[in-house]
C-alpha cells in the first residue's frame, strides 16, 4: 500500500508584533479532508511533526460561524485519525523515500515554525528533487519556505502556488499585527501566487507541486493529487 506523509507544526502559539501570542493549532479541515480521500482511495496515511509534537486543534475550526456547516465532522474525523495514529513521527527520523507525496496542511502554524524548519527543508527538497508529489493548503505553503538548496536558493522560486491570501488574512482578522503575511512572503521569495475569492474554492496545480488556498480547499487539492497518483 503506498504511503502519504502529512506534516503538521507543532506549534499551539503564534507570536504578534506586539508580543502577545494569538492561540493556533491544526485547522480541523484542512486535515480531515484530505486525509479522508486518501484512505477512501486506498493510501495508507502517516503524520509527523517537529519532534512529534501533537499540535492541538484551532478552536475557531470547530466554529460553524467560523469554518461552516460541516466543521463537527471534520473535527470528529481529524482527531479519531490522530488517535488511531498514536503518536506523531519525529520529522527528523522521516525517510522521504518511505513515501509517494507529503502533504501540508494549515492552521497558522506553519508561519511559526515549519517555515524554517531545516528537517522539513532537506524532506521537501528531496520530495521535490524525486518528483513526489507535495500538496499545501491555505497557511500550509509557508512550510514550502523551508525549502533551500546548497546555493541558498528557494527550491519552489519559479513556481506557480496559492495560499491564503493576504485579503483572507484582513477578513480573518489577524492581518494587523502578523509579523509577515504569507501572499506576499512568497511572491518575495519569486513564487508565481495567485488568489481566487475570498473564502471560496481555488487550487493551483503546477508540476508535482498542488497547493489549495484556504480550507475550503482541502479536498480539491487531495482530489487533484489523487487523479495524479492513480492515473
Amino acid at each position: 500500500m503506498s504511503k502519504i506523509l502529512i506534516v503538521m507544526s507543532a506549534a499551539d502559539a503564534w507570536e504578534r508584533t506586539d508580543g502577545s501570542l494569538y492561540p493556533t493549532g491544526y485547522w480541523a479541515e484542512e486535515l480531515a479532508a484530505p486525509h479522508e480521500k486518501f484512505v477512501a482511495a486506498g493510501f495508507q496515511v502517516d503524520f509527523a511533526s517537529p519532534g512529534g509534537v501533537l499540535q492541538p486543534l484551532d478552536q475557531h475550526s470547530a466554529d460553524p460561524a467560523i469554518a461552516g456547516p460541516n466543521c463537527a465532522h471534520h473535527v470528529r474525523h481529524a482527531e479519531k485519525a490522530l488517535r488511531e495514529f498514536g503518536p506523531l513521527l519525529k520529522l527528523d527520523e522521516v525517510d522521504v523515500d518511505d513515501y509517494v507525496a507529503v502533504v501540508l496542511p494549515g492552521g497558522h502554524g506553519p508561519v511559526v515554525d515549519l517555515h524554517q524548519d531545516p528537517d522539513l527543508g532537506r524532506l521537501l527538497t528531496a520530495a521535490n528533487s524525486s518528483d513526489k508529489l507535495i500538496g499545501a493548503v491555505c497557511h500550509g505553503p509557508a512550510a514550502l519556505l523551508s525549502a533551500i538548496d546548497s546555493d541558498g536558493r528557494w527550491v519552489f522560486a519559479g513556481r506557480e502556488m496559492t495560499a491564503f491570501t493576504d485579503e483572507e488574512e484582513q477578513l480573518f482578522g489577524t492581518a494587523d499585527g502578523a509579523p509577515w503575511l504569507l501572499a506576499t512572503r512568497l511572491r518575495e521569495m519569486g513564487a508565481k501566487h495567485s488568489g481566487g475569492p475570498a473564502y471560496l474554492q481555488y487550487t493551483v496545480t503546477d508540476g508535482n507541486l498542488f497547493t489549495g488556498q484556504n480550507p475550503a480547499s482541502s479536498g480539491a487539492m487531495a482530489d487533484a493529487m489523487i487523479a495524479s497518483l492513480t492515473r
